[in-house]
């Protein structure tokens, strides 16, 4: 638990308060993305003989 503390800290120190909202919603959209991206089922690949 206090190395959690202390990543918490850091960031809060580099980024500042108000980034940290920007931070986390980038952060899950860009996981949301993924997973419906992973969700997708791709269509069949026909080759050509």
């Amino acid at each position: 638990m206090p190395e959690i503390l202390v990543i918490l800290a850091v960031v809060l120190l580099l980024f500042g308060g108000r980034k940290i909202p920007e931070l986390m919603r980038g952060l899950g959209k860009g996981v949301k993305d993924f997973k419906d991206a992973q969700n997708e089922t791709p269509a069949p690949v026909e080759e050509k003989v």
